[in-house]
Parts: C-alpha cells; structure tokens; sequence
C-alpha cells in the first residue's frame, strides 16, 4: 500500500468517525455557539442602532448638539452650573503613538459642570510624565489638570495603586470619580452622559461603564484582540443594567472611596490585581447596580506594529484575571466561568478540525473516484455537516459585522469633529481566522495562568497566593517594554496637533466655568 494510500484511509476512518453520533454532537453544538453568538451581536446591535435614530432624529427635530444632550435645554447656564463636579483619574504607563489623541479628547470634554483631571504616573522617570506635562501646559489657563506621581505600588497592582492615590488627591467637592485608562478616545459629551445617568438614581447606581470599539491595525494580533472583545461587547451594549465591568471607563460615587463603602478601597489596595473584577465582585456581593449606558461605546485604535507575541501577552494578564478573587464566593464564579469560557472556545474550534478532514475526505474521493457506498456515504454526510457550519459561520460573521457598523457609525456620530471611522480597513478573512486563533489558544493560556500563579505586566510581575497580590518583583531585566495594546514606547519627539473645532469649543467652555490662575 502507498504512502498517499495510506493517508486516504486515515481520512476516511476519520470522516467515518466524526460521523458518529458524538461527533455529530460535537459539530451541531459548534453551529449552535455560532448562531448564539450571532444572535448576541443582533440584540447588541438594536440597542446601539436605537441610539443612532434616537440622535438623528433630535437632530432632524432642530438639535444639532444632540451628541451631547438628548435635551438642548440642558445646556442652558441656569442648569450647566449645578451639575456636580467630577474628577478624572487616569493611571498612566509609557506613551504610544495614540496617546496624545487621547489625552486630548479627555480634557477638552464638553461637560459644562466643574471637572478636575489628575493624571497619575508611577513616577516621573515614565515617559509618560513628561509627555503629559507638556500637553498639558497647553492647556493651563483652560483646564483644570495636573500630574501626580503615585510612586511604588507594595500590596497591589500598579494601575490600582495609581487609581486609589488619585482618589487621595482629588478635590474635596467631588461628587463623581470617573476612572479612564489612558487609550480610551472620549466623546465630547461621554462625561455628561455618564453624570446625567448617575444623577438620574444616585442611590440606586454603584458604577456606570462603557465598552471599547477596537480598530484593528491590520495585523493578525490585533484581529485577535478585535475578535477577544466582541463577544464581551454583547453585554455592555444593554442600554441599562449589566453585570459586566470593564476598567477603561468606570464612573463612581467619590464617598464610596472616601468612606470605604462596600470594602472599594480596603478590597483593591489589599492584595488587589484587577480593579474590574474586584468591583464587579463587589458590586455583587452587596447587589450594587452597573449599568452601562448606550452611547458608553469608545474607539480603540490598536497599535500599527501590535504582534502576534503581544497579543498572547495580552491574553495570559485577561486569563490570569480569573486567578484573584476576594471570596469564596468570587472564586467559585470565576472558576465557573473559567470551566465555561475553555469549553465553549474548544467547542467552537473543534468543528472545524472535523470540517477540514470531512472536505480532504470528499476531495480525496472526487479526484481519485472512489465508488465505495460506505466511503461515499459519509462523505455525503460530513458535507451535509460542513455546509451547515459554513451556514453558521456567514451568519455570524454577518452579524458581527452588523454591530461593528452600528458602532462604528454611533462613534462617528457622538464624536463629528474627529476623523470618520469606517468599515473598510475590516478584513473579515483576518477576523475568521482571528476567531479560530483566539477561541484556540485560551484554553491554553487559562491553564497556564492556573498553574504559574504570576504574571508579568509591564515589565513587573506579580504573584498571587489565595487570589490576591503577596509578592511584586521589579527588576531591570524585565525592561520597560511596550505595552500590549497601545505599544507604548518613549516620548522622542513631536508636538501635540493643533486643537480642532470643538476642542477649541472644549477651551471656551472650560475657560468660561473655571477661574483662571491670576484671577482673584
């Protein structure tokens, strides 16, 4: 028997096999994730879509800045000088390409309240100290804004450590603290948005948060990222309440941190790794409301040079979240959802392995012309199988599609002064493989998280024993490296762009609500 002769009968014992009543299983359970998640991405997609008419139409109905109140008569001064102050916290690391972008889209919000930002560096030997500074010295005489060096985090992660010392510093008057990592691209009117929810029932409301759009730089990494997000975004995009938390966007009430309600300071400082999932475990521990408003949708432009390498990066410090709880209860959820997350994402691959030995089966057959009934039979079936899946596959596919667009053309919407997002930088082959890529390797880096019990973030890797921080080790072999995500790297050299339209308007606004440094 030939070689080639041998591989055809491995082929078709295969075909046969997955054939069976398991295996068929097994490929009827894949489709069904599929339609599942499709129909996920639907429902997203309504409520995000619900939003963009709601704005058209205000807009129609002769209010043009319906970007930032569904009101125009909210932006009348008798009721712009009572809304309550708000501090921005923004835990930096490094500078990257989209940084200054950033930044900027934060400190020129329309919001017509007072509003404080503090952005608080581990020290000032970061590189994003001195580009921050320079930024904001731009802005002194119009915005209310200063760097604060946090210094060495001991008992928790760095970005907590930075967040719970901004807390420290922020006016005495604040009412709201709206946490922000430092790639979330704001809208004009996201912060008047959030507050507007959060005044609507203070009582009742812990967190409000958002959701990013990432913006694939072209790169498989960073299709990977794209494609990690998009099943999370389903819960965000709820219009209301959410058991979902995500740490880009967090607003909060500043008593909770003044008074330590709930344990928020004692539970992050006190061996904490996330501060997501800390809060979101807190939040329901004490059956505490996050909701997460529609128009909370950000664009995430990932880095142009995001590797393969640092996408895995990026997905063992998202697995190893599941690592740290702060109770028994929070460690059964997490390992339940761990269970769940590595079955559904080996459940999803698995029927295309099947899929892929089903057509070199039938191909085989087809150039060879095998007349065999039995090899011929299921082969008929293991194509029966792979045309549906392939059905389930363009549905899905289709429906991510829909809620990428829905958002992508909200974004443009909450933000008209910033260049147009578009769909036609999508390559829908990268996201197909980035699917199987993704749904692959979590498994994988969930155990290895299991097992290490210690990650490296930027260049500092922490350890965990009984799900909170107990041992953080900084050395200089670890290096400053680039972030995941954004690629940050050293501040060398350029200036900030010159503010557009509305950033300007930012400027007046701010300039007519906040004394300037002379006035007495």
């Amino acid at each position: 028997m030939s070689t080639l002769d041998s591989i055809d009968a491995i082929l078709f014992s295969l075909s046969k096999a997955f054939c069976s009543p398991f295996a068929v299983f097994v490929q009827i359970q894949g489709c069904t994730i599929c339609l599942l998640l499709a129909l996920g991405w639907l429902m997203a997609a309504y409520v995000r879509n619900r939003e963009v008419k709601r704005i058209r139409n205000s807009m129609k109905g002769g209010n043009s800045l319906a970007f930032l109140y569904q009101d125009v008569n909210e932006l009348e001064h008798s009721r712009q000088v009572k809304l309550p102050r708000v501090t921005v916290v923004m835990p930096l690391k490094g500078f990257g390409e989209h940084n200054l972008h950033n930044w900027r889209s934060q400190i020129t919000s329309l919001y017509g309240g007072p509003l404080e930002f503090l952005f608080v560096v581990e020290s000032t030997e970061d590189p994003a100290y001195h580009a921050v500074t320079r930024l904001l010295s731009m802005y002194q005489d119009y915005v209310e804004a200063k760097v604060v060096v946090a210094g060495l985090s001991t008992t928790c992660s760095q970005k907590i450590h930075n967040q719970l010392i901004g807390v420290e510093k922020m006016h005495k008057d604040t009412k709201y603290v709206l946490f922000l990592d430092d790639d979330v691209r704001l809208h004009p009117g996201t912060i008047g948005a959030l507050t507007t929810e959060m005044e609507k029932n203070p009582e009742v409301i812990f967190i409000q948060t958002g959701y990013p759009l990432d913006l694939p730089s072209g790169t498989l990494g960073s299709y990977c990222i794209y494609e990690y997000h998009m099943p999370c975004s389903m819960g965000f995009a709820t219009g209301g309440r959410t058991f979902f938390l995500w740490g880009g966007c967090m607003m909060m009430h500043a008593d909770d941190f003044r008074q330590d309600r709930y344990g928020v300071v004692s539970g992050l400082r006190d061996g904490g790794y996330s501060d997501d999932m800390t809060l979101a475990s807190l939040a329901g521990a004490h059956k505490r409301l996050i909701t997460s408003p529609p128009v909370a949708v950000f664009p995430h432009p990932l880095a142009s040079d995001l590797s393969f390498g640092r996408y895995w990066n990026y997905l063992r410090k998202q697995t190893f979240v599941l690592e740290s709880y702060i109770s028994k209860v929070n460690w059964i959820m997490n390992k339940a959802l761990f269970a769940v997350h590595c079955y559904l994402s080996w459940g999803f691959v698995a029927p295309y392995v099947m899929a892929i030995i089903h057509v070199t089966s039938a191909l085989r057959i087809y150039i060879k012309g095998y007349n065999q009934l039995e090899d011929t039979t299921f082969a008929s079936g293991g194509m029966l199988l792979v045309i549906l899946l392939a059905t389930c596959t363009f549905i899905e596919l289709l429906s991510m599609w829909n809620l990428t667009r829905r958002e992508v053309q909200l974004c443009n919407m909450l933000s008209p002064e910033a260049p147009r997002l578009s769909l036609a930088t999508y390559n829908w082959g990268l996201v197909f493989i980035a699917m199987l890529v993704d749904n692959f390797l979590y498994p994988i880096s969930a155990f290895r998280s299991h097992f290490s019990q210690s990650i490296n973030w930027s260049g500092i890797r922490y350890h965990l024993k009984n799900g909170k921080i107990f041992k953080i080790e900084r050395r200089k072999d670890m290096g400053p490296a680039k972030t995941d995500l954004g690629g940050k790297h050293l501040y060398k050299k350029g200036a900030p762009q010159k503010a557009s339209f509305l950033s300007s308007l930012g400027r007046n606004l701010a300039h007519w609500r906040q004394p300037k440094k002379f006035d007495v």
